[in-house]
């Protein structure tokens, strides 16, 4: 090992150089930003007041997790929009009306989710699995036990508030 790498100063005096110690050459280059991804989700309500969860299908990130209904939203798309139209396509219901409920950035170790989770309250048809994922209603209190993913979990207090509507 080099005086330098051992941090003794330039002559060798066995005194700390004030300057840094450079020992392998220059710093890696900081690595990009993961990508940070925008989910639109909705959460509909039945009359017992049970929300809809749907499990992630074999081959999926999660896979086996339950979740809320949804998907990405595309670029330049409403998140209005974004949600009527991953419900069509994953539940196959036409959303009419839905509110915003919560909204955070989950950090995973490849990505960063932003969730965006909406109250359904008014639409047409009914849900199905139109991707091959299971489909269930579940009282709130059993979401944890069932088996829903760690990053929808701080969605289950704001559900709690509406459920009481």
């Amino acid at each position: 090992m080099s005086e330098q790498a051992k941090g003794l100063g330039a002559r060798g005096s066995g005194q700390s150089s004030e300057q840094p110690v450079l020992l392998s050459g220059p710093s890696p280059k900081p690595q990009a930003p993961s990508p940070c991804i925008h989910v639109m989700a909705g959460v509909l309500f039945d009359s017992s007041g049970r929300v809809l969860i749907a499990q992630r299908p074999p081959g999926k990130h999660m896979a086996g997790g339950w979740e809320f209904p949804g998907g990405k939203l595309m670029a330049g798309e409403a998140p209005f929009d974004g949600l009527r139209r991953e419900l069509q396509e994953e539940i196959g219901i036409a959303v009419i009306a839905a509110t915003p409920i919560i909204s955070y950035e989950h950090p995973f170790a490849d990505r960063s989710v932003f969730l965006d989770l909406w109250w359904v309250s008014e639409f047409t048809g009914t849900p199905q699995s139109l991707e091959g994922q299971a489909l269930q209603f579940a009282a709130i209190d059993d979401l944890e036990r069932i088996g829903l993913l760690e990053a929808d979990k701080p969605m289950i207090p704001a559900l709690r508030s509406i459920g009481r509507r």
